[in-house]
């Protein structure tokens, strides 16, 4: 744990302190202008930046969560790769703007307090939002690297705390601390620890099959190394190195490392030239002394907060360099920049290799099982009856998946997916009475079994049964001829759609195209498989250079937009015309169209999913206010995806399905209530009483139809 949190407690400490005399400087530029009463308009501001941060570290959690195991390792690597990306841009930006900070945000206070409390308010949550989404996109990928380790997490939180001690200390002037060396030193630690995230990412995106060579190995020392070693950990805690790596990660690792820090550490020297630090030291002096004459205790009380014109920032600075010997001084300017970045980065890593090697780098009682072919579950022994942590020590040439199985019935209790050659990840399950056993599935290679054991004992235990292709080829044939007649039907509403427009028969347009857009809308667990039609029949303005008049906006919203705003027959003939073609078009590639198995048991939480997002938003309209309509469609498509699935989940969770009916049916009547004579109640037209209950009920729905694609999802373990 302590090895993983080091990382986070750098990141936590530097971003926690630049993000701390930001505020000290807008706090301590109004308490001087004597505007204590809007501090409140202040730490609205910082609260807001706050709560932004932490929303977006949830939403990226939400994100890869909702993904198939291979999405999530293209979306975590993508991520590393940007997270390390910010990371670079901030450290050179505090390098090269570290000395200018307090100017540059007086004069924006001094601009927010001239046009009122608003400004004050988006000045002080812009000035530390930049730093919070930083800090959230970088915890995060260290947190996914660490697996269920809740060292990043405590890492943070311990940086975040003393950086909050340090950013008081400096208001209140009990500290003195040279800002400028301490943002150089960890910016050069974190350079090598951003390179490591790289690797890391890389190695993700290759694994998601974003990138090539996954298996074209550079180093792999897992054979003389232990990966569940304390000192492998550590390094892999700490610089995300594993003893195995492909050749883009060792050149991405390499390439990054020597290009940023050869420019980081020029930058540095250019920066620090004596003639620089000679006016700073005298400016430092000079304002001490300025402060020091007009007896301004408020000034001098907050001078180390808000770094005023880079005086107060190098003033203890200064006073120290002349209070040392002529000599010391001369030693000072000839120690080697590397230094101090060596002793940052060794000291803590020792003393957590130490932590770590007293207390041992595997959960107590934990065991080491090898996951290879030829000796999958080597070192696994009936475990006790209850919560129970396993090391799978990939000991093979093959990334891998493995499965903790009741061979006799091949349920599952616990898994992990994508476990590279060296590496060494916690399974945690839940083991009571009953058989159990290891099943390794080499990619490419065939699954092997281990020796079963015989535990006794114990309760709580939650297996689910796996799924195959071949089970979920009759669901997907039942579905695929649902979509084909939708399909059939759909032709020939569009045509008409298509002729009544053609025959200036506006009337009878709207409400043949509610009919038609309705029978696509019912179709939505296939969506996936349309390939480009989709965008060509039912996409959206959104993002289109021109909007609602762009050349490339088609489809039923494009018609329903016409409809609804006054054009005429001859500026929609030639867009319905259109669409019945691509819905034509549609319909012959079906048939040859690649769906997913996989799809079925996603689409059953996706459906409304979007519907929550866009039809109850109100979105998605376009003038007909029919987006309950379409929702009352999404609903019966989702019924229909849950129909071919119920001999599926059945029998591995018969009370979910009793769950899920009783939520639609009361999904059913709100929609039904909102539907009068033929006429749909637009969504932002319902009272706040429906409104609210109409979300709730299909989050609620949501909810419940959220642990299907993992009861449903395939797995290789048969």
């Amino acid at each position: 744990m302590w090895d993983d949190a080091f990382p986070s407690f750098l990141i936590g400490l530097r971003e926690g302190l630049e993000g701390g005399l930001i505020v000290s400087i807008l706090v301590a530029t109004l308490v001087r202008a004597g505007a204590k009463s809007r501090l409140p308009q202040v730490w609205t501001g910082v609260l807001a930046a706050i709560a932004l941060a932490m929303s977006f570290g949830a939403v990226l959690t939400f994100t890869a969560a909702s993904l198939s195991a291979t999405a999530q390792e293209a979306f975590g690597g993508t991520l590393s790769v940007i997270a390390v990306a910010f990371v670079t841009a901030m450290v050179f930006w505090m390098r090269r703007s570290a000395r200018g900070l307090s100017g540059e945000i007086k004069e924006k206070v001094t601009e927010a307090l001239a046009m009122g409390a608003g400004m004050l308010i988006v000045t002080s949550f812009l000035a530390v939002g930049r730093e919070g989404l930083e800090t959230a996109l970088f915890l995060w990928t260290t947190a996914r690297a660490a697996g269920e380790s809740a060292g990043p997490m405590i890492g943070a939180g311990i940086g975040l705390v003393l950086a909050a001690g340090l950013c008081w200390g400096l208001y209140r002037r009990v500290l003195k601390i040279n800002l400028t060396k301490f943002f150089t030193a960890t910016g050069a630690v974190l350079i090598v620890i951003a390179a490591g995230v790289l690797g890391y990412g890389l190695r993700d995106l290759q694994e998601g099959g974003v990138l090539p060579g996954r298996t074209a190995y550079a180093v792999d020392l897992s054979g003389s190394i232990d990966a569940g070693s304390w000192y492998s950990t550590l390094v892999q805690g700490v610089f995300n190195l594993s003893p195995t790596m492909t050749w883009l990660q060792v050149v991405g690792y390499a390439v990054y490392l020597a290009v940023v820090m050869t420019l980081f550490v020029r930058g540095v020297r250019g920066f620090r030239t004596p003639a620089a630090e000679t006016a700073s030291a005298a400016q430092g002096s000079d304002a001490v002394k300025h402060a020091s004459a007009r007896h301004d205790s408020d000034a001098v009380k907050h001078a180390s907060a808000a770094k005023d014109s880079d005086a107060e920032e190098h003033a203890s600075a200064a006073k120290d360099s002349d209070a040392e010997e002529p000599k010391t001084a001369a030693l000072a300017r000839r120690r080697p920049v590397w230094v101090i970045p060596v002793a940052v980065v060794a000291v803590p890593s020792v003393l957590a290799g130490l932590i770590v090697a007293l207390s041992g780098s595997k959960p107590a009682g934990a065991q080491t099982v090898a996951v290879s072919q030829s000796e999958c579950g080597k070192g696994f022994t009936a475990p006790k009856p209850g919560r129970q942590t396993f090391q799978m020590h990939n000991t093979g040439n093959k990334t891998s998946e493995v499965y903790l199985v009741d061979p006799a019935t091949n349920a599952v209790y616990g898994e992990i997916e994508g476990l590279a050659p060296g590496t060494t990840r916690d399974l945690v399950a839940t083991v009571a009475g009953g058989t159990y056993a290891w099943r390794c599935v080499p990619t490419g290679g065939k699954a092997v079994t281990s020796q079963s054991v015989r535990v006794s004992g114990g309760s709580g235990a939650k297996a689910v049964v796996p799924v195959s292709e071949s089970d979920l080829a009759a669901p997907l044939s039942a579905y695929k001829a649902y979509v084909s007649q939708g399909l059939a039907t759909l032709v020939a509403q569009t045509r008409k759609l298509s002729d009544d427009i053609a025959g200036n028969h506006l009337d009878a347009a709207r409400t043949d195209w509610l009919t038609a857009h309705r029978t696509y809308s019912s179709l939505g667990a296939a969506y996936g498989t349309f390939e480009d039609f989709d965008k060509k029949i039912n996409g959206r303005s959104d993002g289109l250079p021109d909007g609602v008049t762009d050349k490339d906006f088609t489809g039923f919203h494009r018609i329903e937009y016409g409809l609804w705003h006054g054009q005429s027959a001859d500026q929609l003939k030639a867009p319905a015309q259109q669409l019945a073609q691509d819905v034509a078009g549609l319909q012959k590639a079906f048939p040859g169209q690649d769906f997913d198995p996989g799809d079925l048991p996603l689409r059953a939480h996706e459906i409304l999913e979007n519907t929550l997002q866009f039809e109850l938003t109100g979105d998605t309209d376009q003038g007909s206010g029919t987006n309950l309509a379409t929702a009352d469609a999404n609903l019966a498509g989702t019924r229909e995806l849950l129909t071919v699935l119920k001999p599926l989940l059945t029998t591995r969770a018969p009370q979910l399905l009793t769950t899920v009916d009783a939520d639609i049916d009361r999904l059913q009547k709100l929609l039904d209530a909102a539907h009068h004579d033929g006429s749909w109640t637009p969504v932002d037209k319902l009272d706040e009483t429906t409104r609210a209950r109409v979300n709730g009920v299909t989050g609620q729905l949501l909810e419940d139809l959220a642990p299907i694609p993992d009861l449903l999802e395939i797995r290789k373990s048969s």
